[in-house]
């Protein structure tokens, strides 16, 4: 596998290089570097590599289409979150078509496969943990998202955000703490 001649540029620089000259050629470069991730999660819900492959590309385009209306801000969990609906849309239309096949495969339970239920357990508390964040108020969720999921350094989200280095520790730290009871308070609900 040959090595990527962008990697030394942030996601966030390739949005804002994108949004500033509108040049799909960045979106090109932010969409090559998900292509696995997008096939992983279309295979884990759609269990075909024909029509997985086939999603990713649907997801491209309708990234594209959506990045030209809208402002992203975290792209690679709003990009997570765009092939998983779309995969779920695509269930559900197939569900319509035809029932019987999908209720089969979509039987399968923990009972049936051991293996499965730490799997729907994780996603299960991934989901929940994506909900909480929303939930956060919107520094805390801005510096979180930052510092977690985008793996960014204290003085990288000083700059992102324009927080002084003692504001972005204490959203991280309060919204840490905020995001572990809001969790808590949901797992203990179900």
């Amino acid at each position: 596998m040959k090595q990527d001649p962008n990697s030394h540029i942030s996601d966030q620089q390739l949005l804002n290089s994108f949004y500033s000259s509108r040049d799909n050629h960045w979106l090109g470069i932010l969409l090559q570097r998900y292509t696995l991730l997008l096939l992983g999660v279309c295979m884990k819900y759609l269990k075909n590599e024909e029509e997985a492959k086939d999603c990713v590309q649907q997801v491209f385009l309708k990234a594209i289409t959506e990045l030209h209306k809208y402002k992203v801000e975290y792209f690679k969990s709003w990009l997570y979150m765009v092939a998983k609906n779309h995969c779920l849309m695509k269930l559900r239309d197939k569900q319509g078509r035809t029932p019987a096949e999908i209720k089969e495969q979509m039987a399968i339970t923990p009972e049936d496969d051991p293996g499965m239920a730490p799997h729907l357990e994780k996603d299960r508390q991934l989901e929940m943990m994506e909900e909480c964040l929303q939930e956060l108020n919107k520094e805390q969720k801005q510096c979180v998202t930052l510092f977690y999921l985008e793996k960014r350094s204290y003085n990288e989200i000083t700059d992102i955000t324009g927080f002084s280095l003692m504001q972005v520790k204490s959203y991280i730290q309060n919204g840490k703490r905020n995001l572990k009871i809001l969790l808590e308070r949901r797992l203990n609900q179900s």
